[in-house]
């Protein structure tokens, strides 16, 4: 830090205050206006003004307390204390009220630092009873110790987990949207509010990671009750028995072409019936050279070790990879791919061009999800 030069002392009126400028290097100018006190104008190279004051402590060291920075243009009405914007006159009002305690044989300097210490204390205190830090605790002390999805959970709550990473706030998420409020303040307007962005499906996820999360926190006596039962969750779309036809199976292999990673992992999801999280996280020391996947318990949805045979066009597929990391789908090398919904509405617009091409300008296909790859995989296979 740049030390003043030693100080000059005028009498100070608003107007000088106001009106005196920054030097090449700090200036500090004793109030004389303040005798006896040890009242100072302190004037920084940025222009920034603040008051001080500089006194003998017990023990005879010099000591000093920044009362706060200047205020000008009118008094404020409360009290003045340390910390708040002064102006000459509250500043002169609060060095007389320290010289007093100072007569009294208080330490001041050790009281402020203690009662700050003090306010900090509170403040991080409060701050643990916030949604974000409460978010973290239930994803790393629950959810990542119980759930093959808890990354979806966290994401669904608002935190990513990069690997070998701090966790982040995503823009825009819960954990960022709720970050200054109180567990304990989050009611059923504020989850219905959440499950208004995006669709149903969403809206069903989004209630069900924030019911489980209050969930844990009441068994935790962090908060009193799951404000989620006041919340209807959306009504469950009808169960699904769509099978894309062999037709429609063409269309969808040739709208793959040119996806790079997904055009793998979408193939083999159809080849080998297979589910989107399995694949997606599909490992080169899961591979045999015998044509064998090895899915370890913790990547499957029984928690029971399964073996797949891979069809020769699905290993096919998988050789075509480039070696980047871990993962055998991945486009950063150190994560599994993602952007299943991206990608698919990308191969159903491909699809389409390709269905109209055989079928008809006006030619329509029926709405079909990832997960009707698999059900298509199944009922084609041989029983």
């Amino acid at each position: 830090m740049t030390k003043p030069k030693s100080a000059s002392a005028i009498l100070l009126t608003d107007v000088a205050v106001s009106k005196l400028k920054p030097g090449k290097e700090r200036r500090r100018i004793r109030d004389l206006g303040c005798q006896g006190q040890g009242l100072f104008l302190i004037i920084q190279r940025s222009g920034h003004k603040s008051w001080q004051m500089r006194f003998r402590r017990p023990g005879g060291k010099i000591g000093k307390i920044t009362l706060g920075p200047v205020l000008t243009g009118g008094e404020m009405s409360a009290e003045p204390t340390i910390g708040m914007p002064l102006t000459l006159r509250a500043a002169r009002q609060l060095a007389a009220e320290i010289s007093r305690q100072r007569s009294l044989q208080q330490d001041v300097i050790a009281t402020h630092k203690t009662e700050r210490h003090r306010r900090l204390a509170e403040i991080e205190e409060k701050q643990k009873e916030h949604f974000a830090p409460i978010a973290r605790r239930y994803i790393e002390e629950h959810a990542r110790k119980r759930l093959r999805g808890w990354r979806d959970r966290a994401k669904r709550l608002g935190l990513s987990y990069p690997p070998d990473d701090e966790p982040q706030l995503i823009k825009h998420g819960l954990a960022e949207l709720w970050a200054e409020r109180s567990l304990r303040d989050i009611d059923g307007h504020d989850i219905w509010l959440a499950m208004q962005v995006g669709n149903e499906n969403r809206a069903r996820h989004v209630r069900a990671a924030l019911s489980a999360l209050f969930t844990w926190a009441h068994r935790q006596r962090l908060v009193e009750f799951n404000p989620c039962k006041t919340v209807a969750p959306p009504h469950l779309p009808s169960a699904r028995d769509r099978v894309l036809s062999n037709e429609e199976i063409k269309w969808f292999w040739n709208a793959c072409e040119g996806m790079g990673a997904f055009e793998a992992a979408l193939k083999i999801m159809l080849l080998t019936g297979q589910r989107r999280s399995e694949i997606g996280g599909m490992r080169w020391d899961e591979l045999r050279k015998d044509g064998e996947w090895h899915l370890p318990r913790e990547r499957t949805k029984n928690k029971m070790p399964h073996i797949v045979p891979l069809p020769p066009a699905a290993m096919a597929l998988i050789v075509e990879q480039p070696v980047l990391g871990a993962y055998v789908l991945t486009t950063t090398g150190s994560t599994p791919i993602s952007g299943w919904s991206k990608i698919k509405r990308k191969v159903e617009g491909q699809m389409l061009e390709l269905a109209r091409e055989d079928r008809g300008e006006n030619f329509a296909i029926q709405q079909w999800g990832l997960h009707d790859l698999r059900r298509t995989a199944v009922t084609g296979m041989p029983s």
